[in-house]
């Protein structure tokens, strides 16, 4: 193979087909199942978008209502599992907490193998997407518990009176928030959820293939999104706004970035070249969780956001992406800035399940060549001739 063959990174290769998702080049629009991920988030929930994701269209209302009876019903981790999270290192990153929390409850779950090689029976796809339902419905849990662990305060069970999303802020804070920070919130689990072949999705579907079961191929995809170049990134953007510290300084801050050629997150994106279509969205989310804080903090981080954002197009040509606005909502919400990549996973579990069923119902091998540029075939020498 010459070397002018090898796409790095897999840039450009189309590895398989997907129903699942597609940016519209035409509209600039990411879609799910079809629908643009700007309608789901405003217009919808991100009940609505999982139960669309699974299962191919809109639920009607008996089907959604339905739909969060089940995921009501998952609620609930094991004490073991608290246990678990309990004697975690406080001063782990979220991420490997979640990361093993997930791969606990995965050799908890006696469904686990069903749908995998790992079962005599094959290929279940109603067994995977139970599976798929009860991380969705336990993962918020856990991502809360380990915050509470964190923060040295008691883990708080899940309520099965609230939505999934007002039942995440009443795991973290005790209480749920005003309607337009859940609202924000769930628009961010929208965005979130899915974007094809991803790294981390990408991943999922790599451990998929050999057949492994579905816990492991979550887990492999949480281990790929915790990278800075991948879901880590809306960290990052959090920590560059607090570096730059005032609005007054953000244009030179950013002409330095680019002068000394420093890696600036939350710009760019491997797949959009004019722009994220889910950014405009977001952003006019971030504008509401600013408005709705009402505090002069909230303003500056907006106002440093928009100067950052104006120079590097202005300078490059480059937009910013999802983790861009993310970043300071989440902040703005009370998540503190290492909790940012384990909201992705609860928002993203749902896309990477879809499509390890999807990878399992027309399963290959995923397997890909590599051009090998080391030494050539040589003689073994012993020892004392070497």
């Amino acid at each position: 193979m010459a070397d002018s063959d090898v796409r790095y990174g897999l840039a450009g290769v189309l590895a398989d087909d997907t129903a699942i998702s597609k940016v519209v080049p035409e509209t600039n629009s990411l879609t799910y199942r079809g629908y643009a991920v700007q309608d789901l988030a405003t217009r919808g929930s991100f009940e609505e978008t999982a139960y669309l994701i699974w299962n191919g269209e809109l639920p009607t209302k008996a089907q959604l209502e339905e739909f969060r009876r089940k995921e009501r019903e998952e609620r609930g981790i094991s004490d073991d599992l608290k246990n678990v999270i309990a004697s975690f290192n406080k001063d782990a990153h979220p991420m490997d907490m979640v990361r093993t929390s997930l791969s606990y409850q995965g050799q908890e779950d006696r469904e686990a193998d069903l749908g995998s090689g790992m079962s005599k029976d094959g290929f279940d796809e109603e067994a995977l997407r139970r599976i798929a339902l009860r991380m969705y419905a336990r993962l918020p849990e856990m991502v809360a518990a380990e915050y509470r662990h964190r923060q040295g305060a008691q883990a708080i069970p899940a309520d099965p009176a609230l939505t999934w999303s007002e039942n995440f802020f009443h795991m973290c804070f005790g209480e749920v928030p005003a309607p337009e920070v859940v609202k924000c919130f769930d628009v961010s689990m929208v965005l979130y959820a899915e974007h094809s072949f991803n790294a981390s999705t990408f991943t999922a579907r790599v451990i998929a293939s050999t057949t492994s079961d579905i816990y492991s191929a979550c887990v492999g995809g949480i281990g790929a999104l915790k990278g800075p170049l991948h879901g880590g990134a809306n960290e990052a953007v959090m920590h560059m706004l607090k570096e730059v510290g005032e609005p007054d300084k953000a244009r030179d801050w950013m002409l330095t970035a680019l002068k000394e050629k420093r890696k600036i997150m939350g710009f760019g994106h491997r797949v959009y070249r004019s722009g994220d279509s889910r950014v405009p969205t977001m952003t006019d989310y971030f504008k509401k969780m600013v408005d709705t804080v009402d505090t002069d903090e909230a303003r500056k981080y907006w106002e440093m956001s928009r100067i950052l954002d104006d120079t590097m197009v202005e300078a490059k040509g480059i937009y910013p992406n999802l983790d861009f606005p993310a970043g300071p909502a989440y902040y703005l919400m009370g998540f503190p800035i290492p909790m940012f990549t384990p909201l992705f996973v609860l928002s993203r579990i749902t896309g990477w399940t879809a499509h390890v069923i999807e990878q399992l119902s027309n399963n290959k091998l995923i397997r890909p060549l590599s051009a090998y540029n080391g030494e050539s075939q040589r003689d073994f020498l012993p020892i004392e001739e070497r």
